[in-house]
């Protein structure tokens, strides 16, 4: 993973990306340095500033390019999270930037269903559902942020696949987990700290 110096860094060129791509439609050339050649999965989050409302969050899970172009990708796509209207110019005074550096996600192996809850952690665990066509991620952050327990947890990504809450159940249902480093702008262009994922807030 990286330490707060490198973590800063994918911060702050995931704003640039955001800004140049917002204000002229292009990206910043940039030398991160070694560790961001690496093949990483991650994901680029958008909050408004301050009431922190999810604005865009975009992410590349596998690691299946490096680092800084997974960020490049990411970060652009987040600007233009279907979700939500295409974020303007005018409002990059006002939204803070979230980087969440991820590992790559595992299947876990159990025999019967109820037995993710003991495999699960709130707190250090983000979850992938798989169930044929359908699939659903949520970051590890945001069981905290809702306040869930693990069912709530499972529950959600359930639907965030697009399947029924207790999908989860089902044998045909794969359910992965990854852990994630989260990096984040304290006030828009501000200062970057590393998130705690214990409940705490930095």
């Amino acid at each position: 993973m990286l330490n707060l110096e490198e973590g800063k860094k994918a911060v702050s060129f995931a704003r640039d990306v955001v800004e140049d791509f917002t204000r002229n439609n292009r990206i910043p050339s940039k030398d991160l340095g070694k560790v961001f050649s690496k093949k990483q999965g991650v994901f680029v989050t958008i909050h408004t500033h301050p009431d922190h409302d999810l604005r865009g969050c975009i992410g590349i899970p596998l690691p299946v390019m490096s680092l800084k172009d997974a960020i490049i990708e990411a970060a652009k796509s987040a600007t233009h999270d279907p979700r939500f209207p295409p974020l303007s110019k005018e409002e990059l005074d006002g939204i803070v930037i979230e980087v969440t550096i991820l590992t790559p996600p595992e299947l876990i192996k159990v025999d019967k269903p109820e037995e993710y809850l003991s495999k699960i952690e709130i707190g250090r665990d983000g979850l992938i559902v798989e169930q044929g066509f359908y699939k659903g991620l949520l970051l590890p952050q945001v069981p905290i942020e809702q306040g869930w327990d693990k069912e709530e947890f499972l529950s959600h990504t359930c639907m965030k696949a697009g399947l029924m809450p207790d999908a989860w159940f089902d044998k045909s249902t794969r359910i992965l987990r990854f852990r994630g480093q989260v990096f984040t702008e304290i006030k828009p262009r501000g200062k970057i700290k590393e998130k705690k994922l214990d409940g705490s807030e930095y």
